[in-house]
């Protein structure tokens, strides 16, 4: 198979034995994105900009503090992200202030008819809008969304590479299957860049090879469980001695279990 630029992390990624080759590339974008992040990206203005307006979810807060990288640079971050998220909290809340007020002084026959309508009040419509930025606030992080982006161009190279390369295809059948986080995001991209013969030869691979693995991981966490039965004190371990880390990543993706 004659390897492009574009085709090598993928390859790469299923070079390795693992339980999830995805889980290998994702891994290694994440560390990328991050070094980038607190890197030279600092002093790009379009960069800046996405950071301010996605900020980082509880994950990658944690792996860029505790890289101990560029403390500095990730309270820049954190300086502006603040900024500007503080005035726009501000904004929603004093542009309704008034109201608000209004609906505080309300008397008891207001409160009991509204309780009997579906119709908002002032004070509704803020919470709504409240509630609804620090949704936006929770819910976006300036790496996820690369990851997300980049993980599905490298999708459609797999699937490039797995009708078009009988090589990669044949790695690719000799890998243990995915973690159900990609397993899902292989099965929600077969419609976006397959045809439907395509498809239907994918997903009935991809899941027979799946189910297969799922099940040699619960027989090597059964094993696992047996071996603290007496009975079976001299039975050999096999492959079950981490079985309890690699069923939990076959589960979840990428974890950090110590």
């Amino acid at each position: 198979m004659k390897e492009k630029i574009y085709t090598i992390p993928v390859t790469d990624a299923f070079s390795i034995d693992c339980e999830c080759p995805l889980c290998m590339l994702e891994k290694k974008l994440e560390e990328e994105a991050i070094e980038y992040a607190l890197g030279a990206s600092l002093m790009e203005p379009d960069h800046r900009k996405t950071t301010n307006e996605l900020g980082f979810c509880r994950t990658h807060f944690e792996a860029m503090y505790n890289s101990q990288a560029n403390r500095l640079g990730l309270a820049l971050m954190i300086d502006t992200f603040l900024q500007e998220k503080n005035s726009r909290l501000k904004q929603i809340f004093e542009s309704k202030l008034n109201l608000l007020e209004q609906d505080s002084e309300a008397g008891l026959v207001k409160n009991i008819s509204k309780k009997l309508s579906s119709k908002q009040t002032n004070t509704d419509m803020l919470l709504s809008e409240l509630v609804s930025e620090l949704d936006k606030i929770q819910n976006s992080c300036a790496i996820c969304s690369k990851l997300e982006h980049t993980m599905d161009r490298y999708i459609d190279v797999i699937f490039y590479l797995y009708f078009k390369e009988p090589d990669f295809r044949e790695v690719f059948h000799s890998k243990k299957g995915f973690c159900l986080k990609h397993l899902k995001l292989l099965l929600s991209s077969v419609s976006k860049y397959l045809n439907i013969s395509q498809a239907a030869i994918f997903t009935k691979n991809v899941m027979e090879m799946q189910l297969s693995n799922l099940d040699r991981v619960e027989k090597e966490v059964d094993w696992f469980t047996k071996k603290f039965d007496y009975r079976y004190n001299d039975a050999p371990w096999g492959n079950s001695k981490d079985a309890v880390i690699r069923s939990i990543q076959k589960i979840r993706g990428n974890c950090e279990l110590k």
